[in-house]
């Protein structure tokens, strides 16, 4: 029995350290930072080491910069003798693009083993940081993490396709505008990860299919009125036609921004403005495009005891991942509102890209 931290517990301190710009170690012996919070200091240092420092960068990214992917989804990238700090950040931040369009040549490494640099961009994507890594080969990991008090984790263990277990914290009553019989429960994470959240209307009868919508957390829509987007009437319309109906459960996804956090949503907004869509933006900064789990929504039904919903969604790929899950997707049922002059050609990319049924 120790009170040492486990692997999962070790992950959620390895993505603190990295949002903090602290180093972190992985046992497979590479010592990686985050680019976005990369400070001098460390930087100086990690080039004294001595070795051949690479800059790891997505596939995505690596296509904007027309860079070699050549592990595929990665590109990992031989820091060259006179990057600077500004340099570095160019290649992981596409803010200044097209005003420098020009930044290599860059020079793409092929040998060696690709997945703890993989397992580094996870864990950037994980704490909302760009995906791009700095780092260096250490021969003893275990000894340099101890000298250095770093964190020490694998890099097997920062996999995305390991869901990480959910617990039901609290529920209370909350009457609402859409009903006063509501029910707001809380979902914790054992990742450490932000929390998840289950609204529901009524009183739902486990036996039939309820009508659910899984709604992903969008602070410019469903707070600040956004016009960019359809989230906030999305939001209202699916909870008004629960409260028409007596009953449904809507759960509020912390996975803002398709997934990727509301700054680098505002670095996509940002690009945006110079002429990019939604899907090509998310690619210029190293994203997927859409980087949602949408099995934290199939196992916060389970766990309320729910296996047949009538889902209230215009993606299709909502539909397909609950049903992987082992739920019952009785119905589709659609979910049109909030279109506007601000928000067309969003829309229209939604549809033409990423099948949304507009």
């Amino acid at each position: 029995m120790t009170f040492a931290p486990d692997q999962t517990e070790r992950l959620a301190r390895a993505r603190a350290d990295l949002r903090m710009g602290v180093p972190v170690v992985l046992s497979e012996g590479l010592v990686i930072l985050a680019v976005e919070t990369l400070t001098q200091g460390r930087f100086d240092m990690l080039r004294d080491l001595g070795g051949n420092p690479l800059l790891t960068i997505t596939g995505w990214r690596a296509k904007t910069l027309k860079a070699h992917a050549y592990d595929g989804d990665i590109a990992r990238i031989s820091l060259p003798d006179y990057a600077t700090m500004t340099w570095v950040r160019s290649i992981a931040d596409p803010a200044d693009d097209l005003n420098h369009p020009m930044k290599g040549p860059l020079r793409a490494q092929r040998d060696g083993p690709a997945g703890p640099h993989r397992a580094a961009i996870a864990l950037t994507k994980a704490a909302r940081l760009l995906p791009s890594v700095l780092s260096i080969e250490v021969f003893d990991p275990v000894t340099f993490a101890a000298e250095n008090d770093l964190t020490l984790i694998s890099g097997a263990t920062a996999d995305p396709s390991d869901q990480t277990a959910l617990n039901r914290v609290i529920h209370a009553r909350l009457p609402m505008d859409a009903s006063e019989a509501g029910r707001v429960h809380i979902f914790r994470p054992d990742d450490g990860g932000e929390e998840h959240y289950a609204i529901e209307i009524g009183h739902p009868d486990r036996s039939k299919p309820v009508l659910t919508r899984l709604h992903s957390a969008c602070f410019t829509g469903d707070v600040l009125g956004s016009l960019k987007c359809d989230c906030g009437p999305q939001l209202r319309g699916a909870m008004a036609q629960m409260g028409v109906e007596g009953a449904g459960v809507l759960l509020y996804l912390n996975q803002e921004g398709r997934g990727i956090g509301l700054a680098n949503k505002m670095r996509a907004y940002s690009l945006q403005d110079q002429g990019f869509d939604t899907v090509e933006a998310n690619h210029r900064l190293g994203f997927e495009d859409d980087e949602r789990d949408f099995r934290i929504g199939a196992t916060i039904l389970k766990n309320m005891g729910f296996s047949d919903v009538r889902l209230l969604t215009n993606n299709p790929a909502k539909v397909a991942k609950l049903e992987s899950c082992g739920l019952t997707v009785s119905e589709r049922v659609a979910l049109k509102v909030g279109e506007n002059s601000y928000n067309q050609n969003y829309l229209a990319t939604k549809a033409a890209k990423s099948g949304h049924l507009l």
